[in-house]
């Protein structure tokens, strides 16, 4: 849009267009990526993490999704990281939001090392039992940031 308007003759810089879109409540029309599925039978833990601080390595695990945008589609990037080091402890990609890729990766993981405390957000892949139990069965404490937190 700022392109065309400028062959137009306008004096218009990216930051203007966007902000003028945004008061006219105008959107480009793309895919975007659905990453807010929540399936109602899957178990939903409580935020244990309020007031507490990352004490040593392994002490505290989190982990999340996100996506990166490609020219045809998305990919998903999940990324378990340790809150004391702040070092990725692993991550993988996939093309898809199904949960294998996440309870893949953290398997892996735990077959190498393990932490006290494991936080997720709400998202289907990380409630599922077949994402959870795993950690349960090893004495993991699952802490579940509140929904809609980023």
């Amino acid at each position: 849009m700022t392109a065309h308007l400028r062959r137009l003759g306008h004096s218009v810089n990216q930051k203007r267009v966007r902000r003028l879109l945004r008061v006219m409540c105008l959107d480009a029309i793309y895919q975007k990526p659905d990453t807010s599925k929540a399936n109602p039978e899957n178990k939903v833990f409580p935020y244990l993490l309020h007031g507490v601080t990352a004490m040593h390595n392994d002490h505290i695990w989190s982990t999340d999704i996100t996506y990166i945008r490609l020219n045809k589609g998305f990919v998903y990037l999940m990324a378990v990281i340790d809150w004391y080091s702040r070092y990725v402890l692993d991550w993988s990609l996939s093309t898809t939001l199904e949960a294998d890729f996440c309870i893949e990766t953290v398997g892996g993981l735990l077959e190498r090392k393990q932490c006290m405390i494991f936080n997720t957000d709400q998202g289907a892949q990380f409630t599922t039992p077949r994402f959870t139990s795993p950690l349960l069965e090893k004495g993991i404490q699952v802490s579940m940031d509140g929904r809609g937190r980023a």
